[in-house]
């Protein structure tokens, strides 16, 4: 140790310096003590000697001081200001120098290496001071967090309110001899949070210490938060892309299939902009039709042929091409650079839309505002999902020409309207369980009968579609060449049921025929598993369910039991297939007892009562519906 006056001169040395450095007190005396280091060391002596004047007592990085027969060796200076016997101001300073050993010396340069370029900072907390200073003064880490704080409190204060009260217990449990670990969240000089992990290790002794390390975790901790971040994100996107496939698989409209692509899909991709052209015979179609103006003809060309344009190139070879820059289209495809002027878009991808026959059907085109790379992921799943979509284009169209069938097959042998008869009013409706089909297997019909007599008849073929409108026109066209030659319904149905068992061409068929006489006010029925009839007037109804037989084409020796029924002349009759009042979620007598009510609210309108029910479908749309309503006039 040394002490050295306000200049600082040596003004006195121990023998310890004596014995460390081989100067004799006289040689020392006088000199000023920064002076005896290097000379590359003076200034920071200087610092450390104004600074302790000032009442701070900070540790130095290690100085090189010389020896007296002209060596050197490294020391830890601490330098502290002395007390000036009540004058204002310090008197002095006093100045501890601890040497350093070489294995000593050669570990804290390690140390410092690895630390000085690290977000690590080295700390001693005194746990009877609560003083905290760091092992080789002040680093980068420790300036940001705390800046010239020394005590514990002054470090606690800045730690996030939610992490204090763990903290505090865990500097408790410190006191008492146990090491030390902990996360927490501290805001630094700036204000900024910052994620640290202290951690360290007790040392008792006169002078109780916990002896540590702290690093700035904050790097890493946005890092796992961005990962996650992006996970979540991908993970929605993932579920988003399957939802949308999924919709893309359930397509039933050429409309449904290029929203799905130019308007759904487009935002997965961080897309501005979208449109679908599609290949109509020699014409290439924007879809939906009317969209893309005048500045993004460019795309297809004059000719979609063209391979000098984007569109007629991916026609024709079906590859797909993506471009990141303006540049990058103009380098491919010249023709394009005046009509480039008048878009405002940067970057696209043009991806071909074929389906298993890996015949082009059109091409899709996602455009970007602003300079865009897709990613091999990107393109993967581009692809993947105009590959879905022209395998859902073939279904559509297939399903079209099915549905064109179908529909010429049912007007042929469905009646758009029944025959208008002076004496009744029949209103009729069918409803397809499918979604832009028009046909169905249900049917009805109303037949002019011998003796003022109206058969009336609504069947329920089991399935949809081109097969199920088949079977229904076999049946319908069965009933009326047996009611000509038999007065008998039960006779009439058991016939229809012994020629479809014969042919085997259908599984089975629901039927309810009945027979209306005009001048008696008498109904027979004979019922085939189809629902119960529906009587309704102004001021209520009742449900008639005639006895039953087993469906048609299940048991060709089949009888079918006739019901009668008195129909008042003020009644409203519904006969209808149980897609309109049963269903998985609606029990029949529930829905009957819907269509009763609605039926009594309009018993004096037929038109408007089989509007009504066709909107009120009270068992849902999940099934085929056939709705006749007949009032005696």
């Amino acid at each position: 140790m040394l002490v050295a006056d306000q200049a600082g001169a040596v003004v006195l040395v121990n023998k310890a310096f004596t014995d460390f450095l081989g100067y004799a007190p006289d040689k020392v005396k006088g000199r000023p003590w920064p002076e005896l280091f290097e000379a590359g060391d003076h200034g920071r002596a200087w610092a450390q000697h104004r600074t302790s004047l000032r009442g701070a007592s900070e540790r130095s990085p290690d100085l090189v001081i010389r020896t007296a027969d002209g060596g050197t060796c490294r020391a830890t200076v601490r330098a502290r200001a002395l007390s000036s016997d009540g004058a204002e101001g310090a008197g002095g300073v006093v100045v501890q120098l601890s040497g350093i050993g070489r294995d000593e010396e050669t570990l804290r340069i390690v140390t410092e290496l690895r630390l000085r370029d690290a977000d690590t900072a080295m700390w001693i907390l005194d746990l009877a001071s609560g003083e905290l200073e760091e092992i080789f003064g002040p680093s980068p880490l420790g300036r940001m967090l705390v800046g010239d704080a020394r005590t514990l409190e002054e470090c606690l204060a800045r730690v996030h309110r939610d992490d204090i009260a763990r903290l505090r217990d865990a500097m408790e449990a410190s006191y008492q001899g146990r090491d030390y670990e902990q996360r927490f969240r501290m805001f630094d000089q700036v204000g900024d949070e910052r994620w640290l992990y202290a951690r360290g290790s007790y040392m008792g002794g006169e002078r109780p210490r916990i002896v540590g390390i702290v690093d700035d975790m904050t790097e890493h901790v946005q890092l796992v938060r961005r990962l996650a971040d992006r996970r979540r994100i991908e993970a929605a996107q993932g579920r988003q892309v399957n939802e949308l496939a999924a919709k893309l698989v359930s397509a039933t409209t050429v409309q449904e299939v290029t929203g799905l692509l130019s308007e759904e899909f487009m935002p997965i991709f961080g897309g501005d902009g979208a449109r679908v052209m599609l290949l109509d015979e020699d014409d290439l179609v924007n879809h939906p039709s009317g969209t893309g103006d005048a500045s993004d003809r460019w795309l297809e060309g004059p000719d979609h042929r063209d391979a000098s344009f984007p569109a007629g190139a991916v026609l024709q070879d079906r590859q797909p091409r993506f471009f990141e820059s303006r540049a990058e289209v103009l380098e491919r495809f010249p023709a394009v650079e005046e009509a480039l002027h008048h878009t405002g878009s940067h970057s696209w991808a043009f991806v071909p839309i074929f389906g298993d026959t890996k015949v082009a059907l059109g091409v899709w085109a996602v455009a970007w505002t602003q300079p865009h790379h897709a990613t091999p992921d990107e393109r993967a799943l581009m692809l993947t999902l105009a590959g879905l979509a022209g395998q859902a284009l073939q279904r559509v169209n297939r399903q079209q020409a099915e549905l064109e069938l179908a529909d010429a097959l049912q007007k042929r042998m469905l009646p758009p309207q029944p025959p208008d008869f002076p004496e009744l009013d029949v209103a009729v409706r069918y409803l397809p369980a499918r979604a832009g089909w028009r046909v169905c297997g249900d049917f009805y019909d109303a037949i002019r009968l011998p003796g003022r007599r109206i058969g009336l008849v609504v069947g329920d073929v089991q399935g949809h579609g081109v097969e199920a409108a088949a079977a229904m026109g076999q049946i319908r066209m069965a009933f009326r060449a047996y009611v000509s030659n038999q007065s008998d319904p039960g006779a009439v149905v058991a016939e229809t049921n012994r020629l479809l068992a014969e042919t085997g061409e259908i599984a089975f068929a629901t039927c309810g025929y009945l027979v209306l006489d005009l001048d008696l006010g008498q109904l027979q029925a004979a019922w085939a598993g189809q629902p119960p009839v529906v009587l309704a007037t102004e001021s209520g109804f009742e449900v008639w369910a005639p006895e039953t037989g087993p469906p048609l084409g299940v048991d060709p020796e089949a009888k079918y039991p006739v019901s009668s029924h008195r129909l008042d002349p003020e009644s409203t009759l519904l006969i209808c297939s149980d897609g309109l009042v049963e269903s998985s979620g609606v029990l029949m007598d529930d829905g009957l007892a819907a269509v009763g009510r609605e039926l009594s609210a309009k018993a004096r309108d037929v038109q408007g009562a089989a509007s009504s029910l066709a909107e009120l479908v009270p068992a849902g749309r999940g099934d085929d519906i056939a709705i006749l309503i007949a009032r005696m006039r």
